[in-house]
């Protein structure tokens, strides 16, 4: 069963596929949904490798709900404590933990492949956010 949709976005995540990585080819194609959200599984159709829509996106393998996700996140960038955020978002202290940890981990990830990618180093990033955020104050 395959229905054919704009995957444009999407990649093959399987590391020996010949198209590993390649967006656009189409390749991908929705091979059916899953789970209570109605999750999509992807196939691709090169090596019949399946995953699902959230496979290399910061949300795969949490289960709580993205808005929450980005609710927990966006209280502890405000400067709210585990406990707080917690309450304010009325779940656990761990669960709050475990998001955080996720999200450092995966911006870090982000940072460092931008950067080896542009083939720039941190400091010089920084210098240049710097004096794009002095011009903008002037």
């Amino acid at each position: 069963m395959e229905i054919s949709l704009n995957l444009k976005g999407f990649f093959c995540p399987n590391e020996s596929c010949g198209d590993h990585g390649e967006k656009g080819l189409g390749n991908i194609v929705l091979y059916q949904k899953y789970g209570r959200n109605h999750r999509r599984l992807l196939k691709c159709k090169t090596c019949n490798f399946r995953f699902s829509e959230r496979h290399s996106t910061f949300f795969f393998g949490l289960h709580t709900k993205e808005s929450k996700i980005k609710e927990v996140i966006s209280h502890l960038l405000e400067g709210m404590s585990f406990r707080e955020t917690a309450a304010a978002a009325n779940i656990d202290k761990d669960t709050v933990q475990r998001i955080w940890k996720r999200f450092v981990l995966y911006c870090e990830e982000s940072m460092d492949s931008l950067l080896k990618e542009f083939n720039i180093k941190l400091e010089d990033l920084i210098m240049l956010l710097y004096k794009r955020i002095q011009k903008r104050t002037k």
